[in-house]
């Protein structure tokens, strides 16, 4: 028996292939594209993830045979509002997870109690519930036709199977679930002018939601009564494929933008710490995550302004220093966690004329880390303690890095072999036990190429640095 994994991220939708013994037989990618067609709008057509969905599916099947496919799990980018009528149309283009339009539905909201009571987490603009209020106010033509509203992948489920279904760990960041019971709020619905009858039902991520129906099957050269699990939010995902899922376990992901992500065995929530508290995929099971919004992007922001590749900037960087007077705030598009603040920018301070690109990207380098130390406090304010963590992401590959978060945060990273241990992965594995009943016991951690400890030399530089970033902040945020 084999299982299909779909990825479905902004950029593009990813699909593999595995056994049962999780090895990844095939694998194909389909870029995607985004429409920004105003200011802080980030847009996309549904459809494009479904004709991409099929031909991935259809590349899969040149690379091997799909006839043992027994299971497919989903992941995808959270939050997007895509709206449905009655005939299962897409009534707009999907508002997606980095949209800021909704920013004062999302302050009215969070004004509100009951949503930090009922979800345990900020009303964030980029969450579902605001932007239905955006269209609500800004487009009640199209307000008045929902039938449903779906998350992203939960749109690739309807086209699969022909059922609306949604599953915890994505839904919990729709601002409508009840995160602690694991169910709709009506009340929170009803705020936005919207029942339970708009929403899909739903499922654990590793419980089947329905079987790919049968002209798609045939189309697609896969066989009859193929499972669709619940699957997963993408972080939840992730966390699946590296194999986060007991209390302690933990990832650092150095991706476009930055996640902290902690797996837990109890739903404690701190919404005033902007920490996102959210259902994980599998059951009574939650996660804690600390959001920064620039990552590797803060670097690709000094890789254009330098003219230099990212990968020429982290090269050379020698053996680990202590942090300089020079400071970077990698605020570039505003702050998650802890911050919650939409409008703060980035910032270099204490230039001078010494400075070269080797410094800067020492202070960028830097400047991500103290974010991401930000995001360590602000989970062990919620009783949160991460004493180790996987380093995934396109930044692990630096080991200049991945030295100074280690040092920041004061914790061993453990950097796995090389593998595809993501939301693809985690995807296919929620497939399996879908389809098998197998247990938790299958999301295993992968094999570890090498640890990198905290420095001994340098961590009470690095934690004076930490507070003068702070205090920066403090300074400069009203500015």
């Amino acid at each position: 028996m084999t299982y299909i994994g779909l990825d479905l991220g902004t950029s593009s939708l990813k699909a593999i292939l595995i056994d049962g013994d999780q090895t990844v037989l095939a694998e194909h990618a389909v870029s995607l594209t985004v429409a920004r067609p105003h200011s802080g709008w980030s847009e996309q057509d549904p459809e494009q993830w479904f004709d991409a969905t099929k031909a991935a599916i259809t590349a899969l099947g040149t690379q091997t045979d799909l006839s043992g496919v027994k299971a497919i799990g989903m992941s995808g980018h959270m939050h997007g509002a895509t709206l449905i009528d009655a005939a299962d149309q897409v009534l707009r283009p999907c508002i997606l997870w980095n949209d800021t339009r909704s920013a004062a539905e999302a302050a009215t909201m969070d004004a509100d109690p009951q949503f930090r009571a009922l979800t345990g987490n900020i009303v964030f603009p980029g969450f579902t519930a605001p932007k239905v209020a955006w269209v609500a106010k800004h487009e009640p033509d199209i307000f008045a036709k929902i039938a449903k509203v779906l998350l992203p992948k939960d749109f690739l489920r309807l086209r699969l199977t022909g059922d609306y279904v949604a599953e915890m760990s994505d839904a919990a960041g729709t601002s409508w679930l009840d995160v602690d019971k694991r169910d709709w709020s009506d009340d929170l619905l009803a705020t936005t002018g919207l029942t339970r009858a708009q929403m899909p039902r739903l499922t654990e991520g590793s419980e089947a939601s329905g079987t790919v129906h049968s002209a798609l099957a045939s189309e697609l050269g896969l066989p009859q009564g193929v499972i669709v699990a619940g699957g997963g939010g993408d972080n939840a995902a992730s966390a699946i494929g590296a194999g986060v899922v007991n209390k302690g376990d933990a990832f650092v992901s150095l991706g476009t933008s930055g996640v902290l992500f902690a797996a837990s065995d109890a739903y404690q929530p701190d919404a005033a710490s902007a920490v996102h508290t959210f259902c994980h995929a599998v059951p009574n099971t939650w996660h804690q995550m600390g959001v920064i919004l620039a990552a590797t992007d803060a670097l690709q922001w000094l890789s254009k302004l330098t003219g230099q590749s990212a990968a020429d900037l982290t090269a050379d960087l020698g053996d680990l220093q202590a942090p300089s007077r020079t400071l970077f705030l990698p605020y570039l598009g505003g702050e998650r966690t802890p911050h919650n603040n939409a409008n703060m920018r980035g910032q270099f301070l204490h230039l001078d004329h010494t400075t070269d690109a080797k410094q800067a990207t020492r202070a960028v380098l830097e400047g991500v880390a103290f974010a991401f130390a930000d995001c360590q406090m602000a989970l062990q304010s919620t009783g949160t303690e991460i004493t180790s963590a996987l380093a995934m992401g396109g930044g692990a590959k630096s080991n200049y890095w991945l030295q100074v978060i280690a040092t920041t945060l004061g914790i061993p990273l453990h950097l796995p072999q090389a593998g595809d241990f993501g939301a693809a992965l985690g995807a296919a594995r929620l497939g399996i036990m879908a389809a098998t009943a197998a247990s938790v016991e299958i999301v295993t951690m992968p094999p570890i190429a090498k640890t990198i400890e905290p420095n001994a030399t340098y961590p009470a530089e690095f934690a004076q640095a930490h507070d003068r970033y702070r205090t920066a902040y403090t300074i400069l945020k009203d500015l």
